[in-house]
């Protein structure tokens, strides 16, 4: 394993980087819109000005900043395999808990590091009656902070790595559908689901979101370059692209224009630019040649899985059994995709039960149990 010592980060965007941000707001031409169009074409262009004008007039990322750099965040350069050395940055805030379990927490696109900031307490939290964690959170590679890779081919195998990598680095060592062939019971099961209401009701609504809500990831995973421009020249244009994720993604989930500036503005000010955090739809799945899930062994690792009925796509829960040894599963009654940021304590509460004293995976991590 090729890793370096640990630096301490602080976030600061240079002046002319938020001078030009700015400079391109005031310039901005917005498109015209259809008459009681709402939510059917897009981000809707009165959601899209307000923002815009808040952006300009209201929000101050130097104030974001200072709040930002109150997590505990470095950077470390990791040797990945084919890649030469990246620089990743992650939040490490550890509980006063010293056999604490450590957790490592991975963020998608349109996500970030910061996703992690709501639930953080409550996973250090020290307490008799559940475990303690201690958490990392990273940007991935061409996320946030992290350096981007330069080369093709920066699929799973290489973010996995990286995750190794850098667990290990801190001391801490420690699903695709079925088929009949891979898992028999399971595939026989999917035959009775006209009987299975629930089951079917889940995947009618995975198949009307593919036809109506998945324009991004056909272009993101077979020609993130073209897109690539508008999102790194326009901060409107990139703010519209996500905006409509954090709205149709959540479960009516209260956004403040303060949260959703923020969020834009850790892409617009990334590292590497918000072009790069599209790749990873590409590599992940060969430039939309097979699904994200392609190669995913079965593993006898304990697995937990979260349920949350505002997540865009939710597959059949006996479809968990696919990914490993499943151990701990929790049906929520609200909260989407970014669960920690919109439900923390469910989250929470879920990690405590799966890892805690009497849970399935207590124990997991030895000599890490997650109490003193």
């Amino acid at each position: 394993m090729s890793t370096t010592a640990e630096r301490p980060f602080t976030l600061s965007v240079p002046d002319n980087d938020i001078e030009l941000l700015h400079k391109k707001l005031d310039l901005i031409r917005f498109p015209d819109e259809l008459e009681n169009a709402g939510w059917d074409y897009g981000a809707p262009l009165s959601d899209i000005q307000r923002l815009v004008e808040h952006w300009k007039t209201k929000f101050d990322w130097r104030k974001a900043e200072a709040e930002i750099n109150k997590l505990p965040m470095f950077t470390r350069d990791i040797d990945v395999e084919g890649h030469g050395k990246l620089n990743i940055h992650y939040v490490h805030q550890k509980s006063e808990v010293q056999n604490a379990i450590p957790l490592l927490f991975v963020h998608g696109w349109p996500g970030d590091f910061l996703e992690v900031r709501k639930i953080l307490p409550l996973l250090t939290e020290k307490s008799a009656d559940h475990p303690s964690f201690h958490v990392v959170a990273l940007s991935l590679p061409g996320f946030g902070f992290s350096e981007a890779p330069k080369k093709p081919g920066f699929a799973g195998r290489q973010y996995a790595e990286v995750f190794n990598k850098l667990m290990l680095s801190l001391g801490y060592d420690g699903s695709r559908p079925p088929t009949l062939f891979s898992h028999p019971l399971i595939y026989l099961g999917q035959l009775t689901l006209p009987f299975d209401k629930a089951t079917k009701a889940v995947l009618e609504q995975g198949a009307a979101w593919k036809k109506s809500g998945r324009g991004y990831f056909a272009l993101q995973s077979t020609k993130p370059q073209t897109l690539g421009y508008s999102l790194a020249d326009s901060p409107v244009g990139l703010l519209a692209w996500i905006y409509e994720k954090l709205v149709g993604w959540t479960d009516k989930y209260p956004w403040t224009d303060d949260e959703v500036i923020e969020w834009i503005s850790v892409y617009w000010f990334s590292r590497a630019g918000p072009a790069a955090a599209t790749r990873i739809y590409y590599e992940l799945t060969g430039g939309g040649k097979h699904d994200t899930f392609e190669g995913t062994k079965w593993t006898s690792v304990p697995v937990g899985a979260s349920y949350f009925p505002g997540e865009p796509v939710r597959l059949p829960k006996s479809w968990s059994h696919t990914l490993g040894k499943l151990v701990f599963q929790s049906e929520h009654d609200a909260g989407g995709h970014f669960a920690a940021y919109e439900k923390p304590e469910e989250l929470a509460g879920d990690l405590r039960t799966m890892f805690g004293k009497g849970g399935p995976a207590y124990g997991v991590v030895a000599g890490k149990p997650g109490y003193d």
